[in-house]
């Protein structure tokens, strides 16, 4: 892409050219395509990655300096809530092929793949689950967390908090039953 596939960056965002971008993807675009992994249809992931991407190309002056990630998977979430309104049926228990084992050392392929894990999860709400793998897979805390949710940084705790504990109330019901 170049400075004159859309408007140009406004203030401090100015340096923010070919060579940004592709600081953002070499480190980020990977991080993205595991979150649709996760949560989309195989066959839309790249689809829905590229969105993303695309996005924060055309977006690239609201993109916070060294929040870039959190930036990154909140504009994921609207992504792929816009893709889910299309009605398509997202099957959850469905993991991507591991041809190359760009995945095998993901102990997200592992958390998944257990029944029992994936039962607490689907007992909890979509807000907790999301807050949930926002943190536990995705790997956000603290301000992270809490620029992906749109937040403040104690809210994002508050709702941290709770999701662990609606988590640990339904993973005992499941292993007491």
């Amino acid at each position: 892409m170049t400075d004159h596939d859309g408007p140009a960056p406004a203030g401090g965002a100015a340096a923010r050219s070919d060579a940004w971008f592709e600081e953002l993807f070499t480190a980020h675009a990977g991080a993205v395509h595991r979150y649709f992994l996760r949560r989309a249809p195989r066959d839309d992931v790249d689809d829905l990655a590229a969105d993303v991407l695309a996005t924060a190309w055309r977006r690239r002056a609201d993109v916070p300096d060294g929040h870039e990630l959190p930036w990154l998977y909140r504009t994921a979430g609207f992504v792929l809530a816009n893709h889910r309104r299309k009605g398509r049926p997202i099957p959850v228990e469905e993991l991507p092929d591991d041809v190359d084992g760009e995945y095998a050392a993901d102990p997200v392929d592992l958390v998944v793949a257990d029944a029992q894990v994936t039962e607490a999860l689907a007992a909890l709400s979509a807000r907790d689950r999301h807050v949930l793998m926002l943190h536990a897979w995705e790997g956000l805390d603290g301000e992270e967390l809490a620029a992906a949710l749109g937040i403040g940084r104690g809210g994002a705790a508050a709702a941290l908090s709770r999701a662990r504990a609606r988590l640990r109330a339904a993973w005992d019901e499941r292993v007491s039953a």
